[in-house]
C-alpha cells in the first residue's frame, strides 16, 4: 500500500504515525499538488493531509484533481474523527482524507484501520 501525505501541517508526524501502525506501508511526503497528482495518476493508493480546518488546506488540491466524491473530511475544529464515518467513507471508495493537525493521533489510526479492513 502506498500513501502520500499532503496538507499544510504535521506531515512528518503523520508519516511517523503511519509507520508506527504498519511499517510495511510505503509513505511519501509531498506538496499538496504532487500528492493529489500521485493519487490521480495511480502512483499512490491513498492521500492523508492535515490543516487547521480539516478540509481547506488538507484537501483542496485533492478535491480539485480527483473530485469531491473521492475525498472525506475526517475532522474539523470541534468535530472529532468518527470511526464509523471513516469506515463508511472507505467503503464508499474515498481515497483522500483530511483532518485537523491536532486530531492526527486519533484520525490516522482510524483511517489506517478502516483501509486495512475494507480495501
Amino acid at each position: 500500500m502506498k500513501i502520500v501525505i499532503g496538507g499544510q501541517v504535521e506531515k512528518q508526524r503523520i508519516e511517523k504515525l503511519i509507520k508506527q501502525l504498519d511499517s510495511s506501508i510505503e509513505t511519501t511526503i509531498k506538496s499538496d499538488l504532487d500528492a493529489a497528482m500521485a493519487i490521480k495518476t495511480g502512483q499512490a493508493d491513498y492521500y492523508l493531509g492535515a490543516c487547521h480546518t480539516g478540509g481547506g488546506g488538507a484537501l483542496a488540491m485533492a478535491i480539485a484533481l480527483i473530485g469531491k466524491d473521492k475525498c472525506e473530511t475526517v475532522s474539523m475544529p470541534g468535530r472529532m474523527p468518527d470511526k464509523e464515518k471513516i469506515e463508511q467513507a472507505v467503503q464508499q471508495g474515498k481515497v483522500a482524507f483530511g483532518f485537523t493537525g491536532d486530531h492526527a493521533d486519533t484520525a490516522v489510526p482510524m483511517i489506517i484501520e478502516a483501509i486495512k479492513k475494507y480495501s
